[in-house]
């Protein structure tokens, strides 16, 4: 097993306007990339567990062979700057992933 900050050379957040929070994984390793991309690890299952949040509310995830990156677009739960918003540029959002472990 293995955490996730082992397995990617980036793991970062951002807004993808008020309403959208973006997430992009890049793994180091082609075949790490590959072998979660093939069984399709990152469901939106996955994404709604982590994040505590309906799969409806995970709109897309997309793999990019090119750079073995998995990338995930999810609703926020408040619009970036309202009341209640803790992280306006949607950069700290990322803290979920670092815990979580994968048998490689």
């Amino acid at each position: 097993m293995k955490n996730m900050i082992e397995l990617a050379k980036v793991i970062r957040t951002k807004n993808s306007g008020p309403f959208i929070l973006t997430i992009d994984i890049i793994f180091k390793e082609k075949e790490v990339y590959e072998k979660l991309k093939n069984m399709n690890y990152f469901s939106k299952k996955f994404w709604a567990d982590l994040y505590g949040i309906k799969e409806s509310d995970v709109i897309s995830v997309i793999y990019f062979d090119p750079v073995y990156a998995v990338k995930a677009n999810i609703r926020r739960k408040v619009p970036s700057g309202s009341p209640g918003d803790t992280d306006v540029y949607g950069a700290q959002q990322h803290a979920p992933l670092l815990e979580v472990k994968i048998d490689v």
